[in-house]
C-alpha cells in the first residue's frame, strides 16, 4: 500500500498556487476607507494604520500565519508605537485576513513582492523617513525573503519576531515526508491543530479573542502548510544575505519555532556579516508581541528603532542564555 501511495505521490503535480492576475496596473494606495495597498496585478491587499501627528519614523508590519493586521491592533503594538512617534503600516497578506485568497497560499515569492511593494508605496508617502519592517512568526519569514529578492526593497532595517525560520532542512524526515505526500494526494483537505498541546502565548485573553475572531483561520488546507514551510526554507536560506540591521526577537517558552532553529538563522546571519541584535526574553513564549510582557518588548522595538547601537531598556540583548542555543549558536 505505501509504494501504492509514492507512486501516486510522485505522479502527482506540485500543491497548486492560488490564482494571481499578470501585472497591468501601477501599484498605489487606495486613499478611501479602509486604506488598501493596491498591487500590480490589481489586488487590494488592507492595511491597519495607526499614524501619530508627526511621525519619525514608519514600520511595515507582517503578521503571522492564519493571523492578519490585527496582530498589531488589538492587544497589539500599533498604538504603542504611535505613541512613541513611529507610524505602524500593518498588512493583510495575501490568503489572509480581508485579503484575497483567503485561506490560499499566494507563494514566497509573490508574498516578498507584495510586501516590497508595500515598502515602496509606503515610503512614496513619507519621503525621508527611516522604514522598518516588523515580521511576527511568517511575517518575519517574508521579511527576510524580501530581502533575497533580485531588486530588495529599500528598508532602513528588519525586526523579527520569533521569525519562522523551521523549515525543510529542520523538519524531523517522516514529517517531511508526511506532508510531501499529502500536499500532493489531498492539498485542499484542512487541519485544525485540534488536541495539540502547544501553548503559543500566555495571554489568555487575546487567545480567547483570536478564537472568535472570524477573520483568524482556523482549519488550514495541507497544500497551505506545505507553502509554509517552503517559505521557512527560502527565508532560512536568505538569513546571510540580508543587507540591513536585524533585531532579532525571541521568547524561551516558544512552543512553535524550536530555539535550535533560531540560533542556526542568527548563525547563518553572523557568517553572513549581517548587522544583527539578538534578544532574548525568559517569560516570551512565541507570540512576543502579544504576551503578558509584551509592552517590554514593545518598548525595545521603539528604542532599537531610535538608537540601534545602544542596548535595549530591558537587557534582553545582554543575556541570551535562557533562550538555550541562542546564546552560543556556534
Amino acid at each position: 500500500m505505501f509504494a501504492i501511495l509514492l507512486s501516486l505521490a510522485l505522479s502527482a503535480c506540485a500543491p497548486r498556487l492560488m490564482a494571481v492576475g499578470d501585472p497591468v496596473f501601477e501599484p498605489r494606495l487606495a486613499t478611501a476607507s479602509p486604506l488598501r495597498a493596491i498591487m500590480a496585478d490589481g489586488a487590494h491587499l488592507p492595511l491597519l494604520v495607526f499614524e501619530p501627528d508627526n511621525p519619525k519614523a514608519v514600520i511595515l508590519g507582517l503578521h503571522g500565519f492564519n493571523d492578519y493586521s490585527n496582530t498589531f491592533g488589538a492587544f497589539g503594538p500599533g498604538e504603542f508605537l504611535a505613541g512613541q512617534g513611529i507610524a505602524v503600516y500593518a498588512m493583510d497578506q495575501r490568503g489572509f485576513g480581508s485579503a484575497p485568497g483567503r485561506g490560499l497560499w499566494a507563494g514566497d515569492t509573490r508574498m516578498a513582492e507584495d510586501a516590497a511593494t508595500a515598502v515602496a508605496l509606503i515610503r512614496k508617502r513619507h519621503p525621508g523617513l527611516p522604514l522598518y519592517v516588523l515580521g511576527t512568526s511568517m511575517g518575519g519569514a517574508v521579511a527576510m525573503r524580501m530581502m533575497a529578492l533580485p531588486e530588495p526593497p529599500e528598508v532602513d532595517g528588519l525586526v523579527l519576531s520569533a521569525p519562522a525560520v523551521w523549515g525543510w532542512q529542520n523538519l524531523n524526515r517522516f514529517y517531511a515526508a508526511t506532508l510531501w505526500t499529502a500536499a500532493r494526494l489531498a492539498p485542499s483537505a484542512t487541519l485544525t491543530g485540534s488536541g495539540l498541546e502547544i501553548w503559543p502565548s500566555d495571554n489568555i485573553d487575546m487567545l480567547r479573542a483570536l478564537g472568535r475572531d472570524p477573520l483568524v483561520i482556523k482549519e488550514t488546507k495541507i497544500g497551505t502548510l506545505h507553502g509554509l514551510v517552503t517559505l521557512m526554507d527560502e527565508a532560512f536560506k536568505a538569513a546571510d544575505r540580508i543587507p540591513v540591521p536585524v533585531l532579532l526577537l525571541y521568547g524561551a517558552r516558544d512552543e512553535i519555532v524550536p530555539s535550535h532553529a533560531a540560533a542556526a538563522a542568527l548563525r547563518s546571519m553572523r557568517a553572513g556579516e549581517v548587522e544583527v541584535k539578538p534578544a532574548c526574553y525568559p517569560a516570551g513564549h512565541h507570540m512576543l508581541l502579544r504576551d503578558k510582557q509584551r509592552e517590554t518588548v514593545w518598548r525595545d522595538i521603539a528604542a532599537w528603532v531610535e538608537a540601534r547601537q545602544a542596548p535595549l531598556p530591558s537587557g534582553a540583548d545582554a543575556d541570551l542564555r535562557p533562550c538555550g542555543p541562542l546564546a552560543n549558536p556556534g
